[in-house]
């Protein structure tokens, strides 16, 4: 099928793209940067902007900086700029690096963003779970001025954000990781590059042989990433292991509410969470 007929805007300035975006919002105008969910959506016409504010032009957006104690990613920023990334960022590098491989084809990666990722909200969005699990925060711009979001507060449920419709989500800020952590993310799923029917992140440093500032997060899971307080209780404090894996596993499908569908009953969805979250943690052991 083709899309349905648009407007296409193509501003050079941020400003010049917020005001348009003011304008064309309240007529289901949309953002365009790497277009790799959006445009699909289009051509099936489960999606019909009637206006396409094309951001690929505007200078600046595509800003990759350390800032102080984060890393800085703007709305342009491509999957493809963490392929090799520990080089650059150290531990938060090597872990993004290990994530981004992940995300769908090599083809799609070089166009598709980070910040697109996040405003789509996928369940099954390894970006989206990655910022919730290491507590990003969202800075998004619209005609009116700039806000913050923190990341659990930003994931709203199944493709729903704090976003409003006249605002471009501009950059994410992802909090370094210390030198010496550990991190560990595996993502089940049929095929190589389908999407993810769960997956779990982890970090936690080792401190005296004991785990500490655990964090777990879930995507694909629920109708939203998030972080499993109860698995990260079940971790501080124990020896890496396979005893303290499991049981941040188990403590994870105990408070699990999980989606289903046709094919992935919430039973199977429950019982992957403890599986994809144990594996994660191997594989932060190793």
């Amino acid at each position: 099928m083709k899309p349905a007929a648009f407007v296409y805007h193509a501003p050079r300035t941020l400003e010049a793209a917020l005001a348009l975006l003011a304008e064309v919002a309240p007529q289901d105008g949309r953002i365009l940067a790497g277009g790799q969910s959006l445009v699909p959506a289009m051509a099936f016409r489960l999606a019909r902007p009637t206006h396409l504010v094309d951001i690929n032009g505007v200078a600046g957006l595509d800003r990759l900086v350390l800032d102080g104690g984060v890393l800085s990613v703007g709305a342009l920023v491509r999957h493809a700029a963490f392929h090799k990334a520990d080089a650059k960022f150290g531990a938060l590098g090597a872990l993004l690096a290990d994530v981004v491989h992940n995300i769908a084809h090599y083809p799609i990666r070089t166009r598709g963003t980070m910040c697109g990722s996040l405003a789509h909200a996928d369940p099954a969005s390894e970006w989206c779970l990655t910022a919730v699990t290491l507590g990003a925060e969202m800075v998004a711009h619209s005609a009116k001025g700039a806000r913050r979001i923190a990341a659990a507060d930003y994931f709203q449920g199944i493709m729903q954000t704090a976003l409003e419709p006249d605002e471009l989500l501009a950059e994410v800020r992802l909090p370094l990781l210390p030198e010496g952590a550990k991190h560990g993310f595996y993502e089940f799923n049929r095929r190589a590059g389908d999407f993810a029917i769960g997956m779990a992140l982890v970090t936690y440093q080792v401190k005296g042989g004991k785990i500490a500032e655990a964090r777990v997060g879930i995507g694909g899971i629920e109708g939203a990433p998030r972080r499993i307080a109860e698995a990260e209780a079940a971790l501080n404090g124990q020896a890496p292991g396979k005893a303290a894996f499991e049981a941040a596993g188990q403590a994870t499908a105990a408070v699990v509410d999980p989606i289903e569908d046709a094919q992935t009953p919430a039973a199977y969805r429950r019982d992957l969470a403890a599986t994809v979250v144990t594996r994660a943690l191997e594989r932060a052991a190793i």
